[in-house]
């Protein structure tokens, strides 16, 4: 297969009259061509390279616009729990399907999925104790999108607090009980990888970490992890351990070039040592961040630091991996009172190369021969990247500018429509509706 881009972002930024070449899921050549060759697709505006949407809760998704009211991120928390409450196999499968699709519109070709609704109602079992797992692959595998799904193990409702309602279909019990479970879900697709998760640290006891570090480690998984959301959090770790959650997760070995840390919005210097130090990556979801009062996370600070920054849509208010890296930029800006701390390319290598990174795709994030064929044009000639500079447009273009989507090697959006699940708005709206 042969796409010939009006303009397609490189290595060394945008160039016009690229023609990327594709043997099934990978991109075997990138050259200039003046003009489409014979059989080549054209591709027009600018081509980008897929983008990793590195941090997701697909049923966060039903809350959009319904938890926009007063109170704290724990009073937010309560309405989340009412919908994990709600959903089984089949809801979920198609509340995924629908947000998966959501998110290719917007030009996203892979997702991390961090997954902790993983029983019945009231702690049972599943006949299959992965089936919610399977849901999500056949969700993303429906969307036409590749998922590291983050099998996360979520064990206390808070530092030595037991489960309790809703959460009791999140928790494995201990971290073998997890692990083994884990051991069980068989990922049969090249478009699913398996990861890990620790939900946080007052979610899985301080002596329970380690175990769940050392499954990822034994195959190499990426491991990702809430640090540092809220300040409580920080509190709350300090006065059970004397250790803030960064250095609660060094010391349990869970730092790491394989380890993403998800927000790590209030930290120490010490703690950001620890995390540039080991090469932990970061994950930041400021929309969401916004959404809950979060605070805005030390972007700069982890960058100078030699933490790796990624990019995701978390609960989902919005679903625009462009958006997350305009609002770090801005975030920064409001917060240092300056102008021009990361430029378009900076911001594009978090929406894209750091991210699949983060995610375990090594080979994915850049159109280069031996990459994974995912591409995504983006339209120029609309009112809001009309006149922007070519180098500027990663910076200002937002999930509505995507017009065609190749996602590891098949195309799933063309002319701003999927090419394979009809009408995501209507079955986001009727299975919001049955669920609340």
């Amino acid at each position: 297969m042969k796409y010939w881009c009006e303009w397609a972002w490189l290595d060394d930024g945008p160039r016009p009259g690229v023609l990327v070449e594709i043997d099934g899921t990978a991109i075997t050549a990138v050259t200039t061509a003046a003009t489409p060759p014979p059989g080549a697709t054209r591709l027009p505006g600018l081509v980008l390279p897929g983008l990793a949407n590195a941090h997701s809760h697909a049923f966060h998704r039903a809350l959009r616009g319904r938890a926009t009211g007063g109170g704290t991120f724990w009073t937010w928390r309560e309405q989340m729990y009412a919908v994990a409450g709600a959903l089984d196999p089949d809801t979920y499968r198609r509340l995924a399907t629908a947000v998966y699709t959501e998110m290719a519109l917007a030009g996203v070709t892979c997702v991390g999925e961090f997954h902790y609704l993983h029983h019945p109602p009231g702690g049972g079992r599943y006949d299959d104790p992965n089936e919610m797992s399977a849901a999500l692959a056949q969700a993303a595998h429906d969307a036409g999108i590749r998922l590291t799904l983050l099998d996360t193990c979520y064990l206390t409702s808070g530092f030595d607090a037991p489960v309790e309602g809703v959460q009791q279909r999140f928790s494995d019990g201990d971290a073998q009980s997890w692990a083994e479970r884990a051991d069980r879900f068989t990922v049969d697709c090249a478009r699913v990888r398996l990861g890990a998760a620790v939900h946080s640290v007052r979610a899985v006891p301080a002596e329970q970490i380690a175990e769940v570090a050392a499954w990822a480690h034994r195959y190499g998984a990426p491991l990702h992890v809430h640090l540092s959301e809220q300040r409580k959090e920080n509190e709350a770790c300090l006065a059970a351990h004397g250790r803030t959650p960064a250095q609660l997760l060094a010391d349990s070995e869970a730092l790491g070039a394989n380890t993403t840390a998800v927000h790590a919005t209030h930290l120490t210097d010490d703690d950001l040592r620890l995390l540039g130090g080991s090469g932990t990556g970061t994950c930041l979801c400021p929309t969401t961040e916004a959404d809950l009062g979060d605070g805005i996370g030390p972007a700069l600070e982890l960058d100078a630091a030699g933490s790796p920054l990624s990019l995701g849509s978390d609960g989902h208010s919005t679903i625009d991996v462009l958006a997350e890296a305009h609002a770090v930029e801005a975030g920064q800006r409001l917060s240092t009172e300056r102008r021009g701390h990361f430029g378009a390319g900076r911001l594009l290598e978090m929406a894209t190369t750091t991210g699949h990174r983060a995610l375990g795709w090594l080979d994915a994030g850049r159109i280069a021969p031996g990459q994974r064929a995912d591409l995504v044009a983006v339209a120029l000639d609309g009112p809001r990247l009309a006149a922007v500079p070519l180098a500027a447009v990663p910076a200002v273009a937002r999930a509505d500018d995507v017009r065609h989507v190749i996602a590891h090697g098949r195309g799933i959006v063309r002319d701003g429509e999927h090419e394979h699940v009809p009408d995501p708005g209507r079955r986001l709206r009727r299975l919001v509706e049955e669920l609340l």
